[in-house]
Formats: structure tokens, C-alpha cells, sequence
């Protein structure tokens, strides 16, 4: 038997492996499943926090009346300023050597955020402390790679539902439990920070000895540098990744130029005092909750009717629902409204992590889901800015026109131009 004989019987032999582990999953995926879910919850309730209580924490430090509106955007947009660049560099790392050490990095990295911002006695501390988020983002695409690489093949849809849930768990869970803390026990709006800090360092610990390490299928070889870089124009490149993430940008772009201002819709129905943030509380963390349950829904219907027909229906229901925010003037329709525009958001974000994750080709599949937030860091800078500038002219209830505009555009044209990649379409491919 010739050498070129005995390698062609090997990469066959490879090959028909690779496909039976995409069919099966590796025997441990629940647990590495269930590690990441609950690292993704526990980043989402502090992060949920910040964004919560933003608005009264900046009255607490010192920010004018008149000021706060415009800061809220303008703070939200500080956490997303330093993260975006370094983004393709997590993924090569986490490929190129670990994604496991990677994840942990985010971990450790976030309590130090929430300790600096429960430090914070003035703006610039404040601002200073959101900006150090950035070395805490870039995790989340590491692990839907590391859950695409272990998840049986007829599964996908329904588990990275269930992980995209554990999001909105953690921004129900955030904003409750601090108004709970805030209003019921006494303690001030600081303490809560400290709480998510020392939740992100037992999170890091978790992850570290609860998880086993998950290659990728292909691991990248070269400098660093050049494999971010290149992985950021390939997968770009790409055009049918190019029009999901633009759908993924859209929807975030809504949601970031108006969640910023929900703290201060609910101030405007309650008042200053006591009981603002239970109230707040109650309408972030009701409406996260609702859209965390359905989320996971939407990906068993997703599997069994196509994940297109759930993608257009949510960024319809969305738009509406922002388009009724500004409307009311009482806490429970507000709810109400911002819960259906929460559970729409979260079943686009599960359609669009499985489109991802079913359309895009194997050996590019690593490198697109590490830079699925790619287009959230984006709408998380544009976002928040442009909802500053337009609650100076049309107040805060302005960036929920806004983003309802915005929603129910995304929702026409998908529904007119967004195809399916064919059977027969390669990816395009970038030098």
C-alpha cells in the first residue's frame, strides 16, 4: 500500500470521526453546558445592574439634574469603548490555547469592575470602572463555540436557547435582587456591587475546576496578531454571516439605544423616594425573566419550523412593543410593554446564535461564533450615543421611538431580502 494510499484511508477515517462527534456531542456536554450557563447568568445579573441603577447611582455621585439624561448614554456607551478591538484577539487565545482560561479571565475580570464601581465617589471613578468592562467581554462566543463543538448535531437549536436563557436570567435576577437589597433590607445601592463581585470570583472558580478544556475542531497556528485580524475579514467576508450579524446589530442598536432609559421612565412614574428601585427592579428583572423562558421555546420551534419564520415574527413583535413604552404612565402596563420587547429580544438573539451555528461552515464556525458579539460591542457604542442625543432633544422617552423604528425596520427587511444560504453557495473568502 503506497504512503499517499495509507494518508487518504486516514484523513477519510478523520473525517468520518469528526462527523460522528458533531452527531453524538461529547459524552460531558451537560455538565460543560451547565458551567457555562451559570457563568453567563452570573455576568448577566451584574451587568444588568449597572445598567439598572445607572441612572440613580449617577445622582448619588454627583452628576446635575439636568446632566443625567445624556450621561446615562453616554456612560452606557463606556463599557463597550475598550472591548470591541480586543474581541478577534479572546477568540485566537482562546483557541490557540484555551478557552477555559479565557472564560475565567472574564470572570475575575468583572469582579474587579464591581468592585471599582461600588469604590466610585465620583464621575470620572465611575466612568474609569465601566471602561475596564471591556477587558471582561469576549466570553460569550467562546463558550457557544465550546457548546456548538460538544452538543449532539439534532440538539443545537433547543441547548443554545437554553444558554442564550441564562442571559436574561442573570438580568432578571440582577435588577430584583438589588431593588430587594435597595428597598427591603436597607442597604445602599453600592452593596449590591459587592455582592455580583464576589458572585463573579466564585463563578471563576467554578469554571476553572467544574469544566473540562473544549478544543476547537481546527486550532489555529501562526502569531496572534495576524490570526485576529484574519479571522475578523474572513468571517466578514462571509455574506451570509455578514447579513446575520447585520440582523443581531440591528437588534442590539434598539434595545442598547433604549434600556439605558428605562430607570428613568420608571422615575418619572414613581417619584425619587423610597420605592424606586423595587420599581425598577420589578420592571427589568419581571420582563428579563418572561424573556428567558421564552427564549428556549423559540428554539424548539425554531428546530421543528425554521429559525427565519421565529427571527421575522420577534423583530415585529419588538418593534411594537417599544412603540408602547412611551404610552403608558402607570408601572404595569410599563412592565408590561418593556417584558414582550425583552422576550422578543431574546428569541432573535437564540435565532440568530443558531443560524450561526447551523449555516456557518465547520471550519469557520470557531472563529464566527468567538466574534458573534462583534456587532453588539458596535450597537453597544452607536447605541447608547445616539439615545444621548436624542433624550436632549425628545427627552427620555425619545430612544424608545427610536429603537422601535429601528426594530420594525430589521423585521421588514429580513423578511424581504434574508435567505438561506443554498445548498450549493460557498462562503466567500478573503485574502
Amino acid at each position: 500500500m503506497s504512503p499517499d494510499t495509507v494518508d487518504r484511508d486516514r484523513d477519510r477515517r478523520d473525517a468520518g470521526q469528526d462527523r460522528d462527534r458533531e452527531r453524538d456531542g461529547r459524552s460531558d456536554w451537560k455538565r460543560i453546558v451547565v458551567v457555562f450557563w451559570l457563568t453567563s447568568m452570573v455576568e448577566g445579573l451584574g451587568v444588568s445592574q449597572v445598567f439598572a441603577f445607572l441612572a440613580p447611582y449617577l445622582r448619588i455621585i454627583g452628576v446635575p439634574e439636568a446632566d443625567r439624561a445624556p450621561f446615562v448614554g453616554l456612560f452606557s456607551a463606556l463599557i463597550f469603548v475598550v472591548g470591541m478591538p480586543l474581541v478577534p484577539l479572546w477568540g485566537v487565545w482562546a483557541d490557540k490555547y484555551s478557552r477555559k482560561a479565557v472564560v475565567v479571565r472574564s470572570c475575575l475580570v468583572e469582579a474587579v469592575v464591581f468592585v471599582g464601581v461600588a469604590l466610585s465617589r465620583e464621575p470620572w471613578q465611575l466612568a474609569v470602572s465601566l471602561l475596564l468592562i471591556g477587558f471582561q467581554l469576549g466570553n460569550t462566543g467562546i463558550m457557544l463555540g465550546a457548546i456548538r463543538d460538544v452538543v449532539p448535531r439534532h440538539r443545537i437549536g433547543t441547548i443554545i436557547a437554553i444558554f442564550g436563557a441564562s442571559g436574561p436570567i442573570g438580568f432578571a435576577v440582577g435588577p430584583t435582587l438589588g431593588g430587594w437589597l435597595v428597598d427591603g433590607v436597607g442597604w445602599p445601592l453600592s452593596t449590591i456591587f459587592w455582592v455580583s463581585a464576589g458572585l463573579s470570583v466564585l463563578t471563576a472558580a467554578v469554571v476553572w475546576f467544574g469544566s473540562t478544556e473544549v478544543r476547537p475542531p481546527v486550532v489555529p497556528a501562526g502569531r496572534v496578531l495576524p490570526l485576529a485580524y484574519g479571522a475578523l475579514r474572513n468571517v466578514l467576508g462571509d455574506p451570509t454571516v455578514r447579513r446575520i450579524f447585520t440582523i443581531f446589530g440591528v437588534a442590539f442598536l434598539a434595545i442598547q439605544m433604549s434600556r439605558p432609559y428605562q430607570a428613568l421612565i420608571v422615575e418619572s412614574i414613581v417619584g425619587k423616594g423610597p420605592g424606586l428601585a423595587s420599581s425598577i427592579g420589578f420592571v427589568a428583572g419581571t420582563a428579563a425573566l418572561v424573556g428567558a423562558v421564552i427564549a428556549p421555546l423559540g428554539g424548539v420551534v425554531g428546530d421543528r419550523i425554521g429559525f427565519r419564520p421565529v427571527l421575522v415574527t420577534s423583530l415585529f413583535v419588538g418593534g411594537f412593543a417599544l412603540l408602547v413604552v412611551p404610552l403608558v404612565h402607570a408601572i404595569p402596563p410599563l412592565a408590561g410593554a418593556i417584558l414582550v420587547f425583552t422576550a422578543a429580544n431574546g428569541l432573535v438573539g437564540a435565532m440568530v446564535f443558531s443560524l450561526l451555528a447551523t449555516e456557518v461552515p465547520l471550519d469557520r464556525r470557531s472563529q464566527t461564533l468567538n466574534l458573534v458579539y462583534l456587532p453588539l460591542y458596535a450597537a453597544g457604542i452607536v447605541g447608547p450615543l445616539v439615545g444621548s442625543a436624542v433624550s436632549a432633544v425628545a427627552g427620555p422617552t425619545g430612544p424608545f421611538w427610536a429603537g422601535a423604528a429601528v426594530f420594525l425596520a430589521g423585521a421588514i427587511v429580513v423578511a424581504l431580502r434574508v435567505r438561506p444560504r443554498s445548498a450549493g453557495e460557498a462562503p466567500a473568502t478573503t485574502g
